[in-house]
């Protein structure tokens, strides 16, 4: 048996669960895994990449069938991003995927005639959605930020900066944290907003950035931008629990992407110790080298198992809520430390190879951080979990 394909626990997946993960699997193996090394030297991807994916029912997953979705439980999440780790690019994942972090709060809170013309034509693949939360002084601390929307007549006048977008050069719809109540302070006076891409006094640009290249990454400024009032997600000056409970969905599915990207790692990492010799024997006879094959696998699967467990528990709602948001936070902090740790050793091990534009332990190293800081920082997240569990 193979360290890599360990099979999951038979009573977190099910047959339906399996299935999905042998289209998937096909899916990334043919259609992305083969064009990443020059997506990311050319700093994007095929537009009509969208399209493939929602033809394969990925993009409408957890989505309301009215809108062409797909049902689905967290457990399909998981594999979604299991597979999708394979390709080693974190790049491609967080642009083909922005709009589960951006329509989220549309489908649960918005209203019928906005779901009704957005939703299905994001899930569809023709239009690209995001989410605009992060600006040039806020960081994590969301409760701070200062975009303002404005209340006149029957459309709100945005003004204010979002920065570290995805997905934010090119996409169609933004769901932009805004504030209502300019009086108000903290978590008070949040609201969203979807922002149609074309709206006039919305400017763009890109970002140039360490890893993730092949995803666009965006500054934005909204220079009084009138937005319909109807483009209101959810209550006025209520946008902020929105807000949290799309941060705990999008913690969840990066823990499981890096444990899958610490994987990707121990794969690469793994096969070229069997095949490269030192002195006669191949390097995974050394027992220097085994020993960090070892350590590897073992952060793989205790990451792993903290995510399966934790979504087992989400999924059935077993446990105080409190604690399950602590967890999530642990999770996100133990999957990518465990990602470091992975890619770190396998370019050690890969030696001048791993230093080499074109391996997936590379490209992984240089990705690490955004999934340690994206999402709410490692700091963040400690936090946030000590104050969850009363300490």
């Amino acid at each position: 048996m193979d360290l890599i394909d360990l099979p999951p626990p038979p009573h977190y997946f099910t047959p339906e669960h399996e299935a999905f993960r042998h289209a998937l699997r096909q899916f990334v193996t043919h259609e992305i895994a083969p064009h990443v090394n020059d997506w990311d030297e050319a700093g994007t991807f095929p537009r009509e990449l969208y399209g493939r994916a929602a033809q394969l029912g990925l993009l409408g997953l957890g989505y309301d069938e009215a809108y062409g979705g797909t049902p689905c439980d967290i457990f399909h999440h998981l594999v979604l991003a299991e597979e999708f780790a394979r390709a080693g690019s974190g790049g491609v994942q967080a642009s083909l995927f922005s709009h589960s972090i951006g329509m989220p709060p549309v489908a649960a809170a918005g209203g019928a005639a906005l779901k009704a013309r957005v939703l299905p034509a994001v899930i569809a693949g023709e239009k690209i959605a995001a989410l605009a939360i992060t600006e040039p002084g806020g960081g994590s601390d969301v409760a701070s930020l200062r975009t303002t929307a404005v209340r006149d007549g029957d459309h709100y006048v945005v003004n204010g900066e979002k920065t570290f977008i995805t997905s934010g050069v090119r996409a169609d719809f933004l769901t932009v944290a805004v504030r209502t109540d300019p009086a108000s302070k903290g978590a008070g006076g949040v609201s969203l907003l979807l922002v149609d891409g074309d709206t006039p006094g919305l400017t763009r640009t890109a970002l140039r950035k360490m890893g993730w290249l092949a995803s666009d990454t965006a500054h934005l400024h909204f220079d009084h931008c009138r937005v319909p009032a109807a483009n209101l997600v959810g209550e006025e000056n209520r946008g902020f629990a929105l807000i949290m409970r799309n941060f705990n969905a999008e913690r969840l599915s990066m823990s499981a992407l890096a444990y899958g990207y610490a994987a990707c790692c121990l794969e690469e990492a793994l096969a070229w110790a069997r095949e490269r010799r030192t002195f006669g024997e191949p390097l995974s006879q050394r027992q220097v080298i085994r020993h960090k094959l070892v350590d590897m696998a073992l952060r793989v699967e205790a990451a792993r198992n903290l995510v399966y467990d934790l979504a087992w528990r989400l999924q059935h709602q077993a446990g105080d809520p409190a604690r399950l948001v602590a967890l999530t936070c642990m999770a996100k902090v133990e999957a990518t430390r465990a990602m470091q740790f992975c890619a770190d050793q396998a370019v050690q091990i890969l030696g001048g190879m791993g230093f080499m534009r074109g391996t997936r332990s590379e490209r992984i190293y240089r990705e690490v951080k955004v999934m340690m800081i994206g999402g709410g920082a490692e700091e963040i997240m400690k936090d946030l979990a000590a104050r969850q569990l009363g300490i």
